[in-house]
């Protein structure tokens, strides 16, 4: 039998805690990355085809945030109706009319090229019609790297940001590749401020064995770190992807390493295991996926549609911070 008197007792101790005022929340990976980008000087963003609210949203609020200077490319008549049908000022954006997507992306990649723009970013046109022009031989954005994507990770729960690459743009990368893409990886997360990275190069199997081919290709990579052919971070593989951000796991399998249990760059084999895990996260875990493109002569915002502003934000903070790293890389003159 229910005791009223303990009832009672229960409600007054409820009422007592409810007045008792809770820590404030603590700022989140991506809070954290959008005020340290915030201010300064915002970097020039080329932003091609804004034209649907998200897109547009996006740019206008990221310079509000003092995150960037936008320069909006694309039909003019229907971006300025876009701003006006959600109420977005279009006061501080420079204007560039082109006749319809494709247009949008030839001209802002050749923005890029005259010098007029430290970010590119994408609109509401297809991927596909912007990165062609990025990789367009004569006339895009190539450098010497491998052009490779980076999903920049806020999982809860986890305390770190986690790096996840590439998990959108090379599909079965050879070795080649995937040493760009780790160091390109590397030099991201350095260059906006992290520090030196902890890097897992994941595979099925902690193991190297003939029957998983990325398991060779992960200790070649470890190999190649060792031999001063990848730089600036530290190395560790083949990795399964619980020893990689697990300590436990990784004590019980007996992996000694800096790297293991407390990976922060996940490099995976293939384009659909990268996207699969993303994913994963993304949608069972709750964690955001913002996401840049690297190795291009300047980082590139490449969101998906289904983005929130907040995810849409972080990946311009991360762009920002890396636009002005590279910025006073290239005003340090060559010894």
């Amino acid at each position: 039998m229910i005791d009223p008197a303990s009832v009672v007792t229960g409600a007054r101790q409820e009422f007592a805690l409810a007045d008792v005022p809770m820590p404030p929340e603590a700022p989140s990976k991506y809070d954290r990355l959008i005020a340290s980008a915030s201010g300064g000087d915002p970097a020039i963003t080329i932003v091609a085809h804004p034209c649907d609210e998200s897109s547009l949203r996006g740019a206008v609020e990221a310079m509000s945030m003092g995150l960037i200077v936008p320069v909006l490319v694309g039909p003019l008549a229907k971006i300025r109706a876009v701003a006006d049908q959600h109420g977005l000022s279009l006061e501080g954006c420079t204007l560039v009319d082109a006749p319809h997507s494709h247009a949008s992306a030839a001209q802002a990649v050749a923005l890029i090229r005259e010098g007029k723009g430290e970010l590119l970013m994408k609109g509401s046109l297809h991927t596909d019609e912007l990165m062609r022009e990025v990789a367009a031989a004569a006339t895009g954005l190539r450098t010497a790297r491998r052009i490779s994507h980076v999903f920049i990770m806020d999982v809860p729960g986890h305390a770190e940001t986690l790096f996840i690459t590439d998990a959108a743009i090379n599909i079965f990368p050879t070795l080649d590749d995937k040493r760009d893409i780790v160091q390109n990886a590397i030099d991201l997360w350095a260059g906006i401020g992290l520090g030196v990275p902890r890097v897992a190069i994941l595979s099925a199997v902690e193991t190297v064995t003939t029957k998983i081919p990325s398991t060779i290709e992960a200790a070649a990579l470890c190999k190649m770190a060792d031999r001063g052919q990848i730089t600036g971070g530290l190395v560790e593989g083949p990795l399964a992807f619980d020893n990689a951000i697990d300590p436990e796991a990784a004590r019980i399998k007996g992996i000694v390493s800096p790297v293991a249990g407390q990976a922060q760059i996940l490099v995976v084999p293939d384009l659909e295991a990268g996207n699969m895990l993303a994913k994963n996260l993304t949608f069972l875990a709750h964690a955001d996926a913002a996401g840049i493109v690297v190795g291009a002569r300047v980082p590139i915002v490449l969101t998906s549609r289904a983005d929130s502003l907040r995810t849409r934000l972080a990946s311009c903070a991360v762009a920002s911070l890396y636009a002005k790293a590279l910025r006073r890389a290239a005003a340090v003159p060559a010894v």
